[in-house]
């Protein structure tokens, strides 16, 4: 019973987290900051298009916006919070078994606010980078992948469409690694709105690369080469994995920009055999086997 309640306290709790976000507006609010910083790079795609030809309401635009709100909001109201929540609890009641009562491991809640957010920022960044690595070298994963690289014309809601089975991956395999640091929901927001703004960069219809800074920060003309159809052989498995550090793909010598993309033909082999809406996409890799 303990965890059946835990389960169904999740979803109210999330309903009420949901509606208070949506009804009262506040700085720390991941509803707003959502719309607000989405709008504002969709405002410099406007302004600065890399690819002038491309259309303001690109090819599948809704759908990707939809997304946006379904894997940030509504996949977390249906299931991933009550269960999450049941997972949480049955690996701490397994470590207390083993007599392990504080999963923290490194404590730096000692050191001043800003190194702790440039910690948590760098680390939570490899792990994601070697989580991105693994969707696309494990078969089966990459049958989930799919979904995010069957982008065909990038824009900023782009970032955001991917099944929904990758937050179950993501969060599953960060959890013990950040947990061991001790890292706060607070800092967890900073962090995110802050990794939110770049992916949705990366992913706009921007011809920028931040001059030197291109080997820090992951920037749209080198994402742009992560989703291009056609990679040399060696190189099948994909590149360019940074999700906002670009510093991880340099020292792992996954990085490739051999000239600008502007116009690189986007997708994955025999895409044109991929699902185009909306339900077809989130059910097929549940029934396709590679």
């Amino acid at each position: 019973m303990k965890y059946w309640d835990i389960f169904k306290r999740g979803y109210t709790d999330y309903w009420n987290y949901l509606s208070s976000e949506i009804l009262y507006p506040s700085w720390h609010n991941y509803f707003y900051w959502l719309v607000a910083l989405s709008l504002l790079v969709w405002l410099l795609e406007i302004v600065f298009p890399w690819r002038k030809q491309q259309p303001i309401f690109r090819k599948d635009f809704w759908l990707d916006t939809f997304y946006m709100f379904f894997n940030f909001f509504i996949f977390s109201l249906i299931l991933f919070n009550g269960l999450s929540n049941v997972v949480v609890n049955l690996f701490d009641d397994l470590l207390f078994l083993f007599h392990v009562t504080n999963k923290v491991a490194f404590n730096v809640q000692s050191w001043p606010k800003w190194s702790q957010l440039v910690l948590m920022f760098v680390v939570a960044d490899f792990i994601h980078w070697n989580i991105h690595r693994l969707l696309h070298k494990v078969p089966w994963l990459w049958q989930f992948h799919k979904v995010h690289h069957s982008v065909k014309e990038m824009g900023f809601a782009a970032h955001l469409r991917f099944h929904w089975m990758e937050t179950v991956a993501y969060k599953s395999l960060q959890y013990l690694p950040l947990a061991m640091f001790g890292f706060g929901i607070d800092d967890f927001f900073i962090i995110h709105i802050i990794a939110i703004t770049i992916g949705h960069l990366n992913h706009a219809n921007l011809g920028w690369s931040y001059g030197p800074l291109k080997y820090i920060f992951n920037n749209p003309k080198m994402h742009i080469w992560h989703h291009a159809k056609k990679l040399p052989k060696e190189k099948h498995y994909g590149v360019n994995f940074a999700i906002s550090l670009s510093i991880w793909d340099y020292i792992f010598r996954t990085n490739f920009v051999p000239k600008e993309g502007k116009d690189v033909v986007l997708g994955f082999h025999k895409d044109q055999d991929f699902p185009t809406t909306l339900w077809k996409q989130l059910l097929y890799p549940l029934s396709k086997k590679e």
